[in-house]
């Protein structure tokens, strides 16, 4: 693990917070992987009565669930500009939930203060994963339960993240591909002995709301923050952004599980983690 200056930090995190505060993130959770934050809820048993924290929230998508179980939630996140569709959608669905800013390298909470801690397709996206997995199990209380899910590194987005880097920003020193997270292997060696009953399994998010591949390019171009970044760093360079677009479309049809001729339908692969604090 490589530290980094203050100062660098700091413009890594703003940079961070601006790529997922554009677009539309929040449609994007709703209307392909929504069923996801109930799924997750349903597998870590949360319960009412429960201290529950959400990490990397987004806009709620498994921090709602939690609190309809009537669990006392924090949902906590590194882009505040996610919490006001957050918020709206806690307010349908009649629940209240605390709303908290937090970096998943830092959190700001006390240790062992949290029955539960999830994260949906999120801490995986911090840099750097031992750091992360230290602070996720610090919060939570011995005998608490870590729950999340993760793109895997071979399914349709962990390839699609794949596609994306030569456009994208390049990493930080020390930081580690975000689906990484989805592999078995480097789970267990983040989480070590720290972690008793570890059930890591491999689960399918269909995706069925677009007629053909170009459509979901189109969506994710247009709501999507990294995708944004990476069109808006090759804005200027017409040979790269002909690159991009040709990589992306080449991606979504190659990962088109529809008939030809036919709607097309993906398959968006996750792992799920859960697991009790040693």
């Amino acid at each position: 693990m490589t530290d980094r200056p203050a100062s660098e930090d700091r413009k890594l995190k703003a940079r961070h917070r601006a790529m997922w505060a554009s677009g539309d993130f929040p449609r994007i959770a709703a209307e392909t992987i929504g069923d996801v934050g109930p799924a997750l809820v349903t597998a870590a048993g949360v319960q009412a009565g429960q201290r529950v924290l959400d990490v990397a929230a987004g806009s709620g998508a498994a921090s709602i669930p939690a609190a309809l179980t009537g669990a006392s939630v924090v949902a906590s996140d590194l882009t505040p500009e996610l919490f006001e569709a957050g918020r709206a959608a806690a307010t349908a669905a009649g629940v209240e939930l605390e709303w908290v800013e937090a970096d998943a390298e830092a959190l700001p909470f006390a240790g062992a203060s949290f029955d539960v801690v999830l994260s949906s397709f999120g801490a995986m996206f911090a840099p750097r994963h031992q750091v992360v997995a230290d602070e996720l199990l610090r919060v939570l209380r011995p005998g608490g339960t870590i729950a999340m899910t993760n793109w895997t590194p071979q399914g349709t987005l962990g390839q699609f993240f794949q596609m994306m880097a030569p456009y994208m920003p390049p990493p930080a020193p020390g930081s580690l591909p975000p689906s990484a997270w989805g592999a078995p292997e480097h789970v267990r060696e983040l989480l070590g002995d720290r972690v008793t009953d570890l059930r890591l399994e491999e689960r399918v998010q269909p995706v069925e709301r677009f007629a053909e591949p170009s459509d979901l390019v189109s969506y994710y171009r247009e709501n999507f923050g990294p995708t944004l970044v990476a069109y808006a760093r090759t804005a200027d360079d017409p040979e790269r952004r002909a690159a991009l677009e040709a990589d992306f479309l080449a991606h979504a049809e190659r990962t088109n599980l529809g008939e030809p001729g036919g709607h097309a339908r993906w398959a968006f692969q996750y792992l799920l983690v859960v697991g009790r604090r040693a």
